[in-house]
């Protein structure tokens, strides 16, 4: 197939790129390059840099390549940010979302596989987290996927879409070529890391009074290698299963104190901490089943071990310690 990468170039994109390659497929690229990296993109797909808001330019992308899936990545994904800049998170993730949905329709192409969250379902009550749990969102980061994936249903019952919604947990870990390179690094696996090299003092921990074991936040992490192993299988799935939600989970969940204690073995270095207060909108436990994703796409995570998680990121960050501006 030839598959339509938004947000290509960044980390998860970078390494759903080099999957679907390796699985055969033809790829076009699509960013801004604003968070992501041109380094990020694989030698062999194409690269187009433009914006979802341009609704011209995702037009001419369509007519120019024979588009048979869309992979749809590119979104703003920093829980604290959206809390201080909601309109920009609404504007990205939805407006410009649908922006792609119609350029879709104008041009024939019927599936899409839609990166979602875990941040949908806000502070559940019950764990683990099923598909069947109701979202109910903390954050505007949450709020502008869930709105999305309710788009997603609204364009299926009126074009009759094929449609898979991906709702990821903590994505950590890289690829041997791709891994995560932000600016400013939100996720938690990668900041360690750099003060295990040295390039920071110590690892803020915001909140040591949350109700979970040791007082900090647990969380369900997931290789970025497995992550992109579900787009392959659900796109192979998409035509008969129509429209889907599939949560995206290890099933294992690891305090921050614990995801620290282990980074520490791993890499061999002290990493002090300093606890902050509790930033607005993290739930205290997120963790989940992806038994659903099992029984109808036949995926399940091969790199579930949390030290296997952090040695393929530290062994990225060692070889970039700068991202990929190390030269």
């Amino acid at each position: 197939m030839n598959i339509l990468v938004t947000g290509g170039a960044g980390y998860i994109g970078s390494i759903l790129t080099e999957e679907l390659l390796a699985e055969g497929h033809d790829v076009v690229v699509v960013d801004n390059l604003i968070r992501g990296h041109r380094e990020a993109v694989a030698k062999d797909a194409i690269f187009v840099e433009t914006d979802l808001s341009d609704q011209d330019a995702l037009n001419h992308i369509f007519q120019r390549y024979p588009i048979d899936a869309v992979m749809h990545l590119a979104a703003l994904t920093s829980v604290e940010e959206s809390m201080r800049e909601p309109g920009n998170y609404f504007i990205n993730n939805v407006t410009y979302g649908i922006n792609l949905l119609e350029c879709m329709i104008n041009n024939d192409v019927k599936r899409l596989v839609f990166s979602s969250t875990a941040a949908v379902y806000g502070q559940p009550q019950i764990l683990p987290i099923t598909e069947e749990t109701h979202p109910k969102p903390v954050n505007p980061y949450g709020e502008s996927k869930l709105m999305f994936e309710r788009v997603l249903h609204w364009y299926r019952e009126a074009h009759n879409l094929r449609l898979i919604s991906l709702r990821y947990f903590n994505v950590a870990g890289a690829s041997k070529k791709f891994g995560s390179d932000h600016t400013p690094e939100t996720l938690l696996i990668p900041n360690i890391i750099k003060v295990a090299l040295g390039q920071a003092r110590y690892i803020p921990v915001f909140g040591k009074d949350y109700n979970t074991r040791d007082g900090t936040c647990v969380r369900d992490y997931i290789h970025v290698v497995d992550i992109a192993k579900a787009h392959v299988s659900a796109l192979k799935s998409i035509d008969e299963k129509g429209y889907r939600i599939y949560n995206l989970s290890s099933g294992n969940g690891f305090s921050v104190n614990e995801t620290i204690e282990t980074a520490r073995r791993v890499t061999g270095g002290k990493i002090p901490l300093k606890v902050h207060p509790r930033r607005p909108g993290d739930p205290p436990e997120l963790v989940a089943s992806s038994t659903l994703a099992n029984i109808e796409i036949g995926w399940e995570p091969k790199h579930s071990s949390l030290e296997e998680i952090i040695k393929s990121a530290w062994d990225w960050q060692k070889e970039h310690p700068y991202g990929y501006n190390s030269g």
